[in-house]
């Protein structure tokens, strides 16, 4: 688990959500929406070997300075949303969602604690809740 202020950019937390992740296990694809859709991530994925299933923005440009992501936005323009998203298996970022939505509903959206710290444990702890009433 990452914990992050608003001002964190989901692909600038990548690395750090990467490393923890690979703790447990090999990442062999990453799945995000456009949010992840960076020359950036494109590259550090590639240089990990690690398949990318990224949404690319509305307005992605073929002419992008990095050759992963030219080819990944390349290759959506080509199949089209449909089709690349059944090539990439896209649809099994919902998942992912529902558990985040769920979370959500469960512990609401926002934090009673104020310091980052305590951030961190509030949240730690209603994760941990959650994982084990998923688990009963």
């Amino acid at each position: 688990m990452l914990v992050t202020t608003d001002g964190t950019h989901d692909s600038r937390a990548l690395p750090e959500l990467l490393k923890k992740a690979e703790t447990h296990g090999r990442v062999s694809k990453v799945i995000g929406d456009g949010a992840f859709d960076s020359s950036s991530v494109y590259e550090m994925l590639e240089h990990e070997s690690i398949e990318t299933a990224i949404k690319p923005r509305r307005n992605s440009r073929i002419d992008t300075p990095s050759q992963a992501r030219r080819r990944a936005v390349t290759l959506y323009k080509r199949l089209g949303h449909k089709r690349w998203a059944k090539l990439k298996s896209y649809g099994k970022r919902w998942s992912v969602e529902t558990a985040y939505s769920t979370f959500k509903r469960a512990f609401g959206e926002f934090c009673m604690a104020k310091t980052m710290k305590n951030i961190t444990k509030e949240l730690t702890t209603k994760a941990y809740i959650y994982n084990m009433l998923v688990n009963l």
